[in-house]
């Protein structure tokens, strides 16, 4: 397409801005510190908290199966969602005027991969555990060279779906198209994306209702199942667990996705920039508390984490006569503690 059939070729992203009519300063404002201020250290706990749970996982062998490996990828998801807010932190109010028309396509474009793989890994799991619970097992008998091809899949197509609009999807050359929240998005992409993750929630919350029904019907025969107890109480509170990653997920993502959808119909009496910041935020709050719902329902992960910490303590504090080493200590004492108890536990299977 020439230049002359596209107005927005080569305009910078103020141009964009202003004729969506969003207010872009170029002067610091109260918000702006805000944001920056306590986003930041969100974000690296976000990006650490995430990291430790990959490193749980590959550690301990007993979360060595299909379930913990995409429990793994979510986290993964996470830590990349991390890494795209702190790139939008740095690159969001008076910091927006200095972008090109690309920088703010990928900017947008990061948030998009990391919820994309999050959205796709949590359908990925949701399947997985219909699979497991309706033949009664643990966990899936899936490959591990399948699980990895799954995970490469998903962040695959996060990569695919995350580069439309700069692969074209945009407004650059349809200015009436130009959305209000995301003013270089069409607003048909914005319908197409909201309604594609919408469905897909829906489809999540359909199968783990599914889920809790057969489980639900069959947890008071358990006794006469070919299944132990104490693995049928591990797959419900697995179950459990899982569901309480998607309910927050959902909790989480389904305000900002409303917005885009409602931003994307042209709703002028929607006041969308009104919400739009707070949406953000509830949605980066997905991030930070997954590894929180990890500590508090799996034992086992919560376990890994303190020998994680225990081993970073007694790197980091080499002087045993220090005073602060007395909370290393403390938690090295818990980690051969809970070493014992792992063993005996092993050993009696």
């Amino acid at each position: 397409m020439h230049s002359e059939e596209c107005e927005g070729l080569g305009q910078n992203v103020t141009f964009f801005y202003a004729q969506s009519k969003k207010n872009i300063s170029a002067q610091w404002k109260s918000i702006d510190f805000v944001v920056v201020g306590l986003g930041v250290p969100v974000c690296i706990f976000i990006i650490l908290a995430n990291l430790m749970v990959m490193v749980a996982i590959i550690w301990n062998r007993r979360f060595h199966f299909p379930i913990y490996y995409l429990l793994g990828n979510m986290a993964a998801a996470d830590l990349f969602a991390g890494i795209s807010y702190l790139n939008l932190i740095f690159h969001t109010g008076p910091w927006t005027i200095g972008l090109s028309q690309q920088q703010w396509l990928v900017r947008g474009a990061l948030i998009e991969m990391s919820l994309t793989a999050s959205v796709v890994n949590l359908l990925a799991v949701a399947l997985e555990r219909h699979q497991t619970v309706f033949t009664m097992q643990l966990h899936s008998t899936m490959s591990n060279r399948r699980v990895v091809l799954l995970i490469v899949a998903i962040w695959a197509l996060a990569i695919i779906m995350g580069l439309v609009p700069t692969m074209g999807w945009n407004c650059v050359c349809q200015l009436d198209q130009c959305s209000t929240v995301a003013p270089l998005y069409s607003r048909s992409f914005l319908v197409f994306w909201a309604l594609l993750n919408l469905l897909t929630f829906s489809i999540m919350v359909a199968i783990y209702t599914r889920i809790f029904v057969y489980v639900r019907r069959k947890s008071q025969n358990m006794a006469l199942n070919s299944i132990p107890v104490t693995d049928g109480d591990t797959l419900v509170g697995l179950m459990k667990t899982v569901s309480m990653i998607l309910g927050a997920f959902v909790i989480c993502w389904t305000p900002g996705l409303v917005i885009l959808l409602l931003d994307g119909l042209k709703c002028t009496e929607c006041q969308v920039l009104k919400y739009e910041k707070y949406c953000l935020v509830v949605a980066e709050c997905n991030s930070l508390v997954n590894p929180i719902i990890y500590s508090c329902r799996d034992k086992d992960m919560r376990t890994t984490f303190k020998r994680i910490l225990c081993i970073l303590c007694r790197r980091g504090r080499e002087q045993e006569d220090d005073p602060s080493n007395v909370q290393c200590d403390t938690l090295k004492r818990e980690c051969l503690l809970t070493d014992k108890c792992s063993d005996k536990y092993n050993n009696t299977l």
